[in-house]
């Protein structure tokens, strides 16, 4: 016959046992959301350079001009025929909507798109050059993928650069300048589109 004593110890034993499969369970959940997580994070990533990418070349196509709609970057409404930037219009990874925050460009329509989720990032350095602008964000809304043109080299002036007395590729109002080299007050090969040198 069982004791009580025995009954008690091996109640305990299943106590234990269900605390330790409990904790594991636990771990276990955490470690899948974590990795969940991550992937989701990789997506963003993923679908924020594509809406990069695409503005980009919907700008460069069109005389600097931005998206008003994210459905421009299906069907370029300035072109008379069908111009595709983007395969499909990508939900936001981390809401799971349709629904993006926008960064507005130069002109006002549509320079960059971000995800609306405040959930604090798991990734928050070794980002690719492209994304070096993430680093540190607190919360996924922070993530931006824009595209803005490079400004000028700081050295360049208007009218053209000058370096050790040999201008090229500079560009005036009115007529491009190149292959000019002065040296000792003399100038040759220049060509200035509008008229000869004189």
């Amino acid at each position: 016959m069982v004791s009580s004593r025995q009954r008690g110890f091996t109640y305990l034993t299943v106590l234990f046992i269900v605390a330790i499969l409990m904790g594991g369970l636990a771990l276990v959940g955490e470690v899948w959301d974590t990795w969940a997580k991550r992937e989701k994070e990789a997506d963003l990533l993923f679908v924020g350079n594509q809406y990069r990418k695409a503005i980009q070349l919907y700008v460069l196509k069109g005389q600097a001009q931005y998206p008003r709609t994210l459905d421009d970057l299906l069907k370029d409404p300035r072109q008379p025929s069908t111009q595709r930037y983007l395969r499909k219009l990508y939900p936001d990874p981390m809401t799971g909507k349709n629904e993006w925050g926008f960064v507005k460009g130069p002109d006002g329509g549509i320079g960059g798109v971000y995800s609306l989720s405040e959930d604090k990032p798991l990734k928050v350095a070794g980002f690719k050059l492209r994304d070096a602008s993430l680093e540190g964000a607190q919360k996924y809304s922070d993530w931006k993928f824009t595209y803005s043109p490079a400004p000028p080299p700081a050295s360049a002036q208007s009218g053209g650069t000058q370096s050790g007395g040999t201008q090229s590729g500079g560009t005036q109002s009115g007529g491009t300048q190149s292959g000019g080299t002065q040296s000792g007050g003399t100038q040759s090969g220049g060509t200035q589109s509008g008229g000869p040198a004189k």
